[in-house]
């Protein structure tokens, strides 16, 4: 996919690898940017700064992302490309409260699940579409630390590759990306094990998201080490989770 002449959404828009993405798609020559976030002064400080469109969307409501597809298409024509992009990090043991849980898998999860709901059958139908979903190494692997996290992140994996399995054959590109830790307010407080092999510039994880778009690849890996994890992950299950266990008590010792 090049993205030329493409009109694209993304959530997250207004910081982090979000705020990057719609720069860099803006270079590229997209036809229209738009910006979404639930801070709605900074999505209008991207899409300002890049002759973009913003709006204040709150990603746990279906509703806003439902109107956030629908005021796109009419203001600017069919989407081409959807980034779900708005990811948050809060909560980590088992006994957190179910509120804690709800937050976080319905944005890090149900935000996706909103979107596809919505956009791929108006894609199916106009001959196809591409959904680019942020998940985290942490959806392949696991996160120390934090249970909420490496849950709703896997599901968000899980849910791209149904949306490839089901509906590639439709039309529909899924691409998924998998950072480990990448300079965004999200790791403000630190990256604590994520940052095993170094904390990258969102710049860097957006050009292995425009390098995955072009060739029209599921994994988006800023990291290219993830691919071997799985590998060892796959190879012996068992061997791996002793592994982790160890990494874990380095990270809770550090």
């Amino acid at each position: 996919m090049e993205l030329k002449d493409k009109i694209i959404v993304v959530t997250g828009g207004a910081s982090g690898i979000g705020r990057e993405m719609c720069r860099r798609f803006a270079r590229e020559g997209a036809k229209k940017v738009i910006v979404a976030d639930l801070n709605g002064e900074g999505a209008a400080s991207v899409a300002a700064e890049i002759g973009g469109f913003s709006m204040a969307v709150d990603v746990r409501k279906e509703s806003e992302i439902v109107e956030l597809i629908n005021t796109t298409e009419a203001q600017f024509g069919p989407i081409d490309l959807f980034c779900s992009n708005a990811g948050i990090g809060i909560g980590k043991n088992i006994d957190e409260p179910d509120e804690v849980w709800q937050t976080i898998w319905e944005v890090n999860t149900m935000a996706h699940v909103w979107a596809a709901r919505h956009l791929v059958p108006l894609m199916i139908a106009r001959g196809g579409g591409y959904l680019l979903n942020t998940s985290s190494a942490a959806g392949l692997l696991n996160q120390i630390g934090s249970v909420t996290y490496a849950v709703t992140k896997h599901a968000a994996v899980a849910l791209a590759e149904w949306l490839s399995i089901t509906y590639g054959d439709q039309g529909i590109k899924v691409s998924v990306l998998c950072p480990q830790a990448v300079n965004t307010p999200l790791v403000a407080g630190g990256a604590g094990v994520a940052g095993v092999d170094g904390m990258i510039e969102p710049e860097v994880a957006v050009e292995a998201v425009v390098e995955t778009l072009r060739e029209e690849k599921f994994l988006v890996l800023p990291h290219p080490e993830v691919a071997e994890y799985m590998k060892r992950k796959a190879a012996d299950y068992d061997r791996w989770l002793k592994g982790m266990r160890r990494l874990q008590s380095q990270y809770i010792e550090n």
